[in-house]
């Protein structure tokens, strides 16, 4: 018999894992060695202790890049081993816990390193990860926000694309997500904590204050959004596969992207879930959008469909260009090679041109 959560958990992020830092044969030999959800979040925690052991290995003799790069890995695998353990809230913090010990361990030795923010918002904190490229100061910045089952430790790569490019960029965990996921809820209205985030980095020597932009991926794409709304210092926005109203979808959606949601904005019932993810909307809010915006959706995308990045674009109040990809799924994984770059370069027209 097929569990059903596991091939949800395959045939929907395999693209995902491979895009975002899992090795190929890490991967294949992962999804060969699982039968049953059950066994999902141990698997990924083995695959990731051999990569920590081997980044603190290199610490100990040091070789500073390589324990980077490892501790880097294992931090990513233990995200993965979590993403969606939300059945059980202990055990999944647990690990959690370690892919956050082994991402601040391997900021000193990435290149360029990363700083720990922690901005104190509400009945929490907001934990994000600055790292600034060797051009001279003050750089113009990028705010990265990951999506419903993401957190900062997964977007490297996406990450490294505008550091390449010159622009600093600052990974958040922002209510509902990763460090914050505990104590803050997911709500609607991220303009509220979007502009605690902004006020963090124009407050930093190092950020160009007239240089912001956002970029946010799935529901990161609705936050990125939303926050480009109701703060006027976002110069240029970018929305990946984000949901113009989350609940619109509700029913089609994963069983385990239903119970990541109800977790992580402390619902009790399934219904209760569904009525807060209906909150999660533009409606009345697109058209505040006036900074530029660069939408970008595929047409094959079993979680968001196209017409959320259709009806954000036509409600938009700024300039908005769309790029639609007739192959792409969710967040275009299956493609990131003709986004990725492409979103990087339409940033830094806005931000440094």
């Amino acid at each position: 018999m097929v569990d059903r959560r596991l091939s949800e958990a395959i045939d929907h992020w395999q693209a995902r894992f491979l895009g975002n830092g899992v090795d190929p044969s890490d991967y294949e030999r992962l999804a060969a060695s699982i039968s049953e959800w059950a066994e999902w979040s141990d698997a990924w925690s083995a695959a990731a202790l051999v990569h920590e052991r081997l980044g603190r290995e290199a610490l100990a003799a040091g070789r500073s890049l390589s324990a980077g790069t490892h501790l880097n890995q294992a931090a990513v695998y233990y995200h993965f081993a979590k993403f969606f353990w939300v059945h059980d809230v202990a055990e999944m913090r647990r690990t959690h816990g370690r892919a956050v010990s082994c991402f601040m361990d391997a900021l000193p030795h990435l290149r360029p390193p990363g700083r720990r923010v922690e901005i104190p918002f509400e009945r929490g904190t907001i934990v994000g990860v600055l790292r600034t490229p060797a051009a001279a100061q003050p750089h113009a910045a990028v705010i990265l926000v990951p999506g419903l089952d993401s957190a900062k430790e997964e977007l490297r790569p996406t990450e490294q694309l505008f550091l390449d490019r010159g622009i600093a960029t600052f990974v958040v965990d922002g209510p509902g997500q990763g460090e914050a996921e505990y104590d803050l809820p997911i709500r609607p209205d991220w303009e509220v904590p979007g502009a605690a985030i902004v006020d963090a980095l124009v407050a930093m020597p190092e950020i160009d204050a007239g240089r912001i932009g956002i970029w946010g991926v799935s529901l990161g794409g609705y936050y990125a959004a939303r926050v480009a709304s109701g703060e006027d210092r976002i110069r240029a926005c970018i929305s990946l596969s984000g949901p113009f109203t989350f609940g619109k979808e509700w029913e089609d959606l994963p069983s385990l992207t239903r119970d990541a949601f109800r977790v992580r904005s402390f619902s009790t019932t399934d219904d209760e879930a569904r009525t807060k993810a209906l909150l999660l909307s533009l409606e009345g809010r697109a058209g505040q959008i006036t900074a530029p915006l660069l939408i970008v959706a595929g047409r094959k995308d079993r979680l968001i469909p196209p017409y959320h990045a259709e009806l954000l674009a036509e409600r938009a109040g700024g300039p908005v260009e769309l790029l639609m990809f007739d192959d792409g799924n969710h967040n275009c994984t299956n493609m990131s090679y003709q986004h990725r770059p492409r979103s990087a370069d339409w940033m830094v027209g806005h931000l440094l041109g």
